[in-house]
């Protein structure tokens, strides 16, 4: 049987944002006219799932959370139309300014209301290190919150202008459609059979950075889960063996692909690659996982440090034995014990 293609990987831009813009607008405008029943009933549903199991009060806080993201879709798809007609008579480069400037605020406003809501504590080390540019972002990829820690960590906080890798079907937000096709980044197509084309344009992105840019890519190509992990090391057994037993040490972490990373740093000969490491967000892998309030009251740690270039080999065995030993350090510090 044949699966129809996902929102996100509907090809053409407008024919998909035909549908998720609509459906976004109306969902608002709908939470925000039964926003006190949805808050009564959360309420019940919460009360009774703390006399039943001890559970944190999540269906108000997804509530709220939900509530504070459509309306940031909202008011991101009118910024971008704003910038959009603002900037027609001054050309490209100040509609991209522009529309970093809205993407910046977009992620910034998410990743604070969840902090709020879920009373998240965030310590960071070594983050002086992504300046100057040009730089390649590495980083592991545990929850879906996480692509929003590069924007807020090292866009806002340094002023480092990144281009995405990111996975296709991320388009259904129509902010991250709008804002993501309109700057450099890439969405791929993880289904696509034309795997070097996919490559070719991951290449093209790490292109002509300046020093106050990079490229991000997460190396592990999806979140982290043991079942996973468990298939991408048998993959990896059958490609190369020696790989394989280098890499069957990590236990928190996925075995980095290789295909795209590389892709990324031939692209950009010039950057050195800083590695964005963080723990503490493993307790929203899934939005059950977010109902089951694993993540209320953590503290996310991030540790930053950075390679130069000089250090990372050009060969693609030695590269790629260069990379396993520092997802090893990713590995071991998502793995420490936590404070």
């Amino acid at each position: 049987m044949v699966r129809a293609p996902t929102l996100g990987r509907v090809s053409h831009p407008w024919a998909r944002r035909l549908v998720t813009i609509p459906l976004v607008a109306l969902a608002c405008a709908l939470t925000w006219t039964t926003l006190p029943a949805l808050l009564v009933l959360a309420l019940v549903i919460d009360v009774c799932r703390f006399a039943l199991a001890r559970r944190a009060f999540m269906a108000t806080r997804l509530t709220l959370f939900a509530l504070y993201y459509l309306s940031a879709e909202v008011i991101g798809l009118a910024a971008l139309t704003l910038v959009w007609v603002g900037t027609l008579p001054r050309g490209r480069g100040a509609s991209i300014d522009a529309t970093y400037k809205v993407q910046r605020h977009w992620a910034r406003g998410l990743f604070g209301a969840a902090r709020r809501l879920l009373s998240l504590e965030i310590e960071v080390d070594g983050d002086a290190c992504v300046t100057p540019g040009p730089i390649v972002v590495l980083l592991n990829h545990a929850s879906l919150l996480d692509a929003l820690l590069p924007t807020v960590l090292v866009t806002h906080a340094h002023g480092i202008r990144l281009r995405f890798v990111l996975k296709r079907e991320l388009l259904v937000s129509p902010c991250l459609d709008v804002a993501g096709l309109r700057l450099p980044n890439v969405f791929v197509d993880r289904s696509a059979t034309q795997t070097q084309l996919e490559l070719d344009k991951i290449r093209a992105l790490g292109l002509a950075l300046g020093p106050n840019e990079g490229a991000l890519i997460y190396p592990e190509g999806t979140r982290m889960t043991a079942d996973k992990r468990t298939r991408a090391l048998a993959k990896l057994a059958e490609s190369d063996p020696v790989l394989h037993a280098e890499a069957s040490s990590l236990e928190h972490v996925l075995p980095p692909r290789f295909g795209g990373t590389f892709a990324l740093l031939d692209g950009a000969p010039e950057a050195d690659v800083v590695f964005l490491a963080h723990r503490g967000l493993e307790g929203f892998a899934h939005y059950r996982d977010f109902l089951a309030g694993r993540l209320v009251g953590s503290t996310i740690h991030v540790r930053m440090w950075r390679v130069p270039r000089r250090e990372i080999p050009v060969e693609r065995d030695a590269r790629a034995r260069w990379l396993l030993a520092r997802w090893r350090e990713v590995d071991a510090f998502v793995g420490s014990p936590r404070a």
